[in-house]
């Protein structure tokens, strides 16, 4: 929003507040400054100049040397090849040493050996233009035969030789000006030699001068401009409608500075106001919080309207279908409209706060938008069909062409203004191009509604248009400001002389919005800020925002939506008593011993454990694309596929949310291939996200430590014996291992599952070639993947320490033979199984299969380590624990002792 000071001084009189002392007041009072401009840094040294004469240069044919009155002794000598300039003009000057918006800096000089200490400047060079900012310095230029340069020199138009009396085109004739002087601002009196006779003729041409040749219609006794001939502006290169600005600003002297000419005299300053406070999306609403802010009064304007007589009742019906969509809806009418230019001190206003003026009804719309925060509509009355106004949804198959030109589709959830049959404006966003304000527009009818925030913002999002109503209709505002601002805009209407008002007012509340009340309770209040703020302050500072108090009850402003709670009132009190003045205080409340969850403390060791083995962490987004479901060659048919779907997607790369860590951990690995790391060892604990099946939209979002690596000491078993350190740091006892062959994102046959108990932990092993292939990359990658929950629900208690065994331990070597299908793991688990309870250890050291073994058969043999905590083991102890595990060995998997 911004704001401009000048503005703001009508309601709260802060013209002695320094900026940097405003900004910095307003910021800690809850109104966020972003950047204060002063506008008339980028216009300085530029005045107002009077032409006192102008001489032909004596090297130039198109060039002048002015004498200009710029309010000192002397004039000062400037060279220009302006052509749309007289004696007598008032023009802005830019001195030497000035500067001009854009940073465009000026000093003197000389122009073909005439000095010239300045520069005459155009509306453009002042960053302004002629069509919204001053209308009337719209140039028409007259043709200048001298000026004539033929598109086809074989067949020119008219000769080069061209003299006074010469025939153009039927009555029209070549004419020599002989004098030209101002009769009136963008009025000219000249004297012609038409070749046979002198005659005088006045015009609205600026570009004459003594010597030019013209176009004459002796008929008319009129000088023909462009247009009138029937000429191409490339014809006549330099008889341009953009020239150099004569003022005809009233009071305007030379000498005034051009930066107050043009109301450039003003500080702007620019909020971030954040979406909860509407209402500071107005200038009265900036004066309120400045008014609190400074303890300054607050001097509101209450509008007084003559009107004409009438009945707008009579002319006029309006019809809410939905009030939940269209709580009021408020309208004046307004007839003999007379669309004009505005005046210039709302032309600059205008400007100031970022707005482009148009003309005076659509200009009395945004001003009335910027001072009140209530978006306006002016609908062309004699275009709304049957005098009736109805606000409802749009029906199936309607459209609309708005006001930009554009044709949209409207569906039927979108809220539309309409007459008897067809939509006139999508309600809230942009006003429809069959009521649009003309220049023969008669009637007027001004809306003043109130509408859902939700709907407009649905609305403004599917038809891709977010305009300045509909970015503050979405934020919701006050309901109450409706008539406000209608009475406002009609006052504004008589005060610029642009219509007469039609008495009455059409004011349609569909739905009432009852006050909100909140009890003030200063020692709560107190206790919550940590304070000690007397009660009549707190009631000072909520009187001067407009809330209402009696006894204790607080009733909140229309305007303050965002108050509902004694926690919103504590925190007004906070903002005006001042952030600063609040002290730093401990919790008076006892303060509870705080530690780590069981689970985070898991999730620290988990990192410290793949840390220790190697592994650098990574972050990955949780949100993917559904092809990376391809890339790792998942079945169509896996319910892995079914992902929940971003409702706002940045993009078809990041529409889903991931129900696999596996494509996040191979799109990182792939990345580090290919800028070259020979080498890497990541680990991730993230989320996966499943919908949750009660309908509710909620998602299970699940954490799944996933491991990643590849490189030239990379293998099935170094990725596993990560696996392990990090099964062993959390004491997760009872690990076994599985063959996997059925997951197609693995080698068939360097793949794992991991169970701890009966309690499936995850998988490890090397990513398949073809999902590699799939990343583009042609080394052995591997992976795992590991639930969290699964961990957390296997982790061994707090360890307990054993001294150092008393007694020896024993140990025998066992070879058995058995079929190559049997696992290493299935003999380990047999052997556990078929101890007697003085079996410590268990170590692989050797496979054999060849000669001496049986075809179909291989050799596997353990070592094995026994040891009672009580004695020593004799021989026949230690046998008879080898003879129970060879017994059980045989008669479950058919292993036979070598």
């Amino acid at each position: 929003m911004k704001l401009s000071r000048k503005w703001l001084n009508e309601f709260v009189d802060v013209a002695d507040v320094g900026d940097r002392d405003f900004a910095e007041a307003m910021t800690l009072s809850g109104s966020k400054v972003e950047i204060t401009e002063v506008l008339n840094e980028s216009l300085q040294n530029v005045v107002v100049g009077r032409i006192v004469s102008m001489e032909r240069h004596p090297d130039s044919d198109h060039m002048w040397v002015c004498q200009i009155d710029v309010g000192e002794a002397e004039p000062t000598q400037i060279v220009t090849g302006a052509w749309n300039i007289h004696v007598g003009d008032l023009v802005p000057v830019a001195r030497h040493k000035s500067l001009l918006p854009g940073g465009v800096k000026i000093e003197k000089g000389k122009l073909r050996g005439v000095v010239s200490n300045g520069m005459l400047c155009s509306l453009k060079e002042l960053n302004l233009t002629a069509e919204h900012d001053y209308p009337y310095a719209v140039i028409t230029p007259a043709a200048i035969l001298n000026d004539y340069k033929p598109t086809d020199p074989e067949k020119p138009s008219i000769p080069a030789d061209v003299q006074p009396g010469h025939k153009i085109y039927g009555p029209v004739v070549a004419a020599r000006v002989c004098t030209c002087e101002t009769v009136a601002y963008g009025r000219y009196a000249a004297e012609l030699d038409t070749g046979s006779e002198t005659v005088q003729a006045e015009t609205a041409c600026q570009n004459l001068h003594e010597g030019d040749l013209v176009a004459y219609n002796t008929k008319e006794g009129t000088i023909c401009t462009l247009s009138d001939l029937h000429a191409e502006q490339r014809e006549f290169p330099h008889c341009i409608t953009d020239g150099i600005w004569v003022l005809n600003e009233e009071g305007v002297q030379p000498g005034d500075d051009m930066a107050k000419v043009i109301g450039a005299d003003d500080h702007v300053v620019e909020f971030e106001i954040t979406p909860n406070r509407p209402d500071c999306l107005s200038v009265i609403g900036l004066a309120r919080e400045a008014s609190a802010t400074f303890h300054k009064p607050l001097k509101l304007h209450t509008p007084e309207i003559r009107g004409c007589g009438g009945s707008i009742a009579d002319m006029l019906d309006i019809e809410i279908e939905d009030g939940e969509l269209c709580p009021r809806y408020t309208a004046r009418l307004v007839k003999n409209v007379k669309i004009q230019p505005s005046p210039a001190w709302m032309r600059e206003r205008l400007r100031n706060c970022g707005v482009r003026p148009i003309n005076n009804i659509v200009d009395i719309t945004n001003y009335v938008m910027l001072e009140y925060g209530q978006p306006m509509h002016a609908f062309d009355f004699s275009c709304v069909e049957g005098g009736k106004i109805v606000v409802r949804t749009a029906r199936p198959g309607e459209s609309i062409q708005t006001l930009d030109g554009k044709d949209h589709a409207l569906t039927e959830d979108m809220l539309c203004i309409c007459d008897e049959h067809r939509p006139v404006c999508v309600a809230g966003v942009m006003g429809g191009a069959n009521s649009e304000i003309i220049g023969d527009t008669a009637q007027v009818l001004f809306e003043s509604a109130n509408f859902s925030g939700s709907s407009i913002h649905r609305t403004a999002a599917a038809l891709n248009m977010r305009t300045e109503a509909s970015s503050r209709y979405e934020k919701g505002l006050d309901p109450m400001n409706t008539m406000l601002a209608v009475q406002r805009a009609c006052e504004l209407v008589e005060l610029l002389g642009a219509g007469e008002v039609v008495d009455g007012v059409l004011d349609v509340i569909a739905k009432d919005s009852w006050p909100v009340t909140v009890e003030l309770d200063a020692p709560k209040i107190n206790a919550f800020l940590g304070t000690d703020v007397p009660e009549s302050e707190m009631r000072t500072i909520l009187e001067s925002l407009g809330f209402q108090l009696e006894g204790s009850t607080i009733t909140v402003p229309s305007w303050r939506s965002d108050v509902e709670h004694w926690s919103d009132i504590a925190e007004e009190v906070a903002r005006f008593h001042g952030y600063n003045n609040i002290p730093d205080t401990l919790s008076g409340g006892l303060n509870a011993r705080r530690g780590y969850t069981p689970a985070q403390k898991a999730e620290n060791a988990l990192g410290a454990l793949c840390r220790a083995a190697g592994y650098s962490e990574i972050i990955t987004y949780s949100f993917i694309s559904p092809t990376y479901y391809d890339k790792i060659d998942l079945p169509a048919d896996s319910p892995l596929r079914v992902s929940m779907k971003i409702l706002n997607p940045l993009g078809e790369d990041t529409s889903i949310m991931r129900t696999t860590t596996l494509p996040s951990m191979l799109e990182i690995l792939s990345r580090n291939y290919h800028y070259r790391n020979k080498a890497v060892r990541l680990y991730e604990l993230g989320r996966t996200y499943f919908a949750k099946n009660d309908g509710s939209g909620m998602a299970n979002e699940p954490k799944v430590l996933s491991l990643g690596a590849y490189g030239s000491d990379c293998d099935f078993f170094s990725i596993k014996g990560a696996v392990e350190t990090v099964l062993e740091g959390l004491r997760i006892s009872d690990v076994r291992w599985e063959a996997e062959r059925t997951n197609p994102s693995y080698h068939p046959g360097r793949c794992a599952k991991v169970y701890a108990g009966g309690t499936l932990l995850g998988v490890v092993g090397q990513v398949h070639p073809h999902v590699a292939e799939n990343y583009d990359v042609d080394c052995e990658l591997y992976a795992a993947e590991l639930s969290f929950d699964a961990l957390l629900a296997s982790m061994g208690g707090r360890p307990v320490y054993q001294p150092l065994p008393k007694f020896p331990a024993v140990t025998r070597d066992i070879a058995v033979v058995c079929d190559k299908n049997v696992t290493v793991g299935a003999l380990e688990e047999c052997i556990r199984q078929g101890a007697k309870g003085l079996l410590k250890e268990v170590s692989l050291f050797d496979i054999y299969t060849g000669t001496g073994v049986p075809e179909g058969k291989k050799s596997v043999a353990f070592n094995l380590t026994l040891r009672s905590d009580e004695r020593s083991l004799t021989a026949e102890e230690a046998d008879a624990d080898v003879a129970s595990i060879l017994a059980l060995l045989k008669s479950q998997l058919g292993a036979v002792l070598r």
